[in-house]
């Protein structure tokens, strides 16, 4: 396949294929087994960041130190976006908590409760455009290279099913049928498709923007991973659920890296 046809697959995956496989999850499975796909999801987003999309990101960059920058302020800015939706969400005397562990967990998701629809609308919102931004971060890592591609695709999408699985139950909260919400639900995830592609459209003109964009694709990682789903899997200190999480981190470490060794060797 060329690269155009590897990033609409990629950005369909991600998106509408992992919309509909959360509301069936959401639909059907327990609650208990949300947080066994977020210990999965850390491991593919922490193993994508360091193993894959920094060090590719560092062989291409004409300077390691402002890659490194580019992570760095990458970071701080997701952390104002998040910031800023939470801000608009919120009343200026009482302010719904963001639950850093709801199984919406994503730098542009938070947990609502039924209020007429809002927390659903704002939900759409913030998904719509994270969707859009990881397509162009899955066009931007297939241009650099197809292995990359694919690597960075499985961890979005590792992380896309839990946090779709979250905004999905919050949907049904504010008032949404199943049904609509399901379609809502796909209908933002079609944004990584546009995303996806737009990108790979404009970034032929501007291959400098790659190195860039794998860079803040690599702090969109850490950053979901660090700030928004780890502190989440500290609610459950016990000893048999630590233990549990820590399998399923290095379980999510070792898909990237086994899906890495094989593209390498193709």
């Amino acid at each position: 396949m060329n690269t155009l046809s590897w990033i609409i697959v990629a950005t369909f995956a991600g998106g509408i294929l992992s919309a509909a496989v959360a509301a069936l999850f959401a639909i059907k499975a327990k609650p208990a087994q949300v947080p066994m796909l977020v210990s999965y999801a850390v491991g593919a987003l922490l193993g994508a960041a360091f193993i894959e999309v920094l060090p590719h990101a560092f062989y291409q960059s004409d300077s390691i130190e402002a890659t490194a920058a580019t992570v760095l302020f990458g970071i701080l800015g997701f952390f104002v976006l998040e910031k800023l939706v939470l801000w608009r969400h919120c009343h200026v005397e009482e302010c719904e908590v963001h639950d850093p562990h709801a199984p919406s967990q994503q730098s542009h998701s938070h947990n609502g409760h039924g209020d007429h629809g809002r927390s659903g609308l704002m939900i759409l919102i913030g998904d719509t455009f994270h969707n859009f931004v990881d397509g162009v971060l899955i066009a931007a890592a297939f241009m650099a290279d197809t292995q990359l591609g694919i690597v960075t695709s499985i961890a979005i999408i590792a992380h896309e099913v839990p946090q779709e699985v979250g905004d999905f139950l919050i949907l049904l909260h504010s008032g949404y049928s199943k049904r609509s919400a399901m379609l809502l639900n796909m209908l933002a995830s079609a944004a990584m498709v546009v995303g996806g592609v737009l990108a790979y459209l404009t970034l032929q003109v501007a291959q400098a923007l790659v190195t860039p964009l794998l860079a803040l694709a690599a702090a969109s990682m850490l950053y979901v991973a660090v700030a928004d789903l780890i502190p989440g899997l500290h609610r459950r200190p016990e000893l048999a659920a630590t233990a549990q999480q820590v399998v399923l981190i290095g379980l999510g470490i070792a898909t990237i890296w086994i899906i890495g060794s094989w593209a390498h060797g193709h």
